[in-house]
């Protein structure tokens, strides 16, 4: 029951975050613009491959030729449906990245108001711009080759009958889920001193709480535009939790109800 409590504890920081930009609609707006350049960027990769995904599935299956028509259709099609969701899973993924990263400045900032809405923030870990920036493109990199490492095998377990359709969509969502909260927390995490690693070790220790919110996160974003209107809230959310319940090194978690 604690880590299914810690799950839920960690939806609930999203909307926390959700809160926070509601009562500040100055700060949501200031943060949509990274994520609205970005999602119309990634809108048009996705009408690409949605559009070619037949073209790939045929350019990937040549073995598939010779059959009837009706079994080659059948194949190729599951196979394009499946190229257009791994392009979906990944979009999910790395558009959080890809903002935080074109987004710097805004989510700095954003980040750094909701902490000092709960108080006073870390102090003695800035980093000027041209050393954070640079950074969060290498842990970004990082972060993506190893959400590569585990969806990859998701992806051609998909295929597999049963499993394909129960097992691997709640591991695909998991992982992804993760993952997006490693990108989420790192802004309120640097800005106490911790680097990759170190950021993956606290979120490994609060696996449960780091999935919930991630999880809950990577759902709202496969609903079309969702990713875009709450990409704020899920930064506001991350430094709340962060803030509040992650036990890091050398720091005493700090607890403020006011939101």
């Amino acid at each position: 029951m604690g880590h299914f409590r810690s799950f839920v504890e960690g939806a609930g920081f999203f909307f926390q975050g959700l809160s926070w930009v509601a009562k500040n609609p100055r700060w949501w707006l200031f943060g949509l613009i990274p994520a609205l350049v970005v999602f119309v960027l990634y809108a048009m990769g996705l009408y690409w491959l949605g559009t070619h995904a037949t073209d790939i599935a045929e350019w990937a299956t040549p073995f598939a030729s010779g059959w009837a028509h009706a079994a080659q259709t059948a194949l190729r099609g599951l196979v394009g449906l499946a190229v257009f969701g791994a392009g979906l899973v990944l979009f999910v993924v790395t558009f959080t990245a890809v903002t935080l990263i074109v987004g710097e400045p805004f989510y700095e900032k954003l980040s750094e108001q909701v902490e000092l809405s709960h108080g006073d923030l870390p102090a003695g870990h800035d980093l000027p711009w041209w050393k954070a920036i640079p950074r969060s493109i290498r842990d970004s990199l990082i972060t993506l080759w190893y959400v590569l490492l585990f969806t990859v095998p998701l992806f051609f377990l998909g295929f597999v009958p049963v499993i394909g359709q129960t097992v691997v969509p709640v591991l695909g969502a998991l992982v992804s889920g993760f993952f997006l909260t490693v990108e989420l927390t790192a802004l309120a995490m640097e800005r106490r001193g911790l680097a990759r690693k170190e950021r993956f070790a606290v979120l490994r220790r609060n696996k449960a709480r780091a999935l919930g919110f991630g999880v809950l996160i990577f759902l709202i974003f496969l609903v079309p535009l969702a990713a875009v209107v709450t990409m704020p809230a899920a930064v506001a959310g991350a430094a709340i939790m962060v803030r509040s319940r992650m036990v890091v090194p050398g720091t005493t978690p700090e607890i403020h109800e006011r939101a």
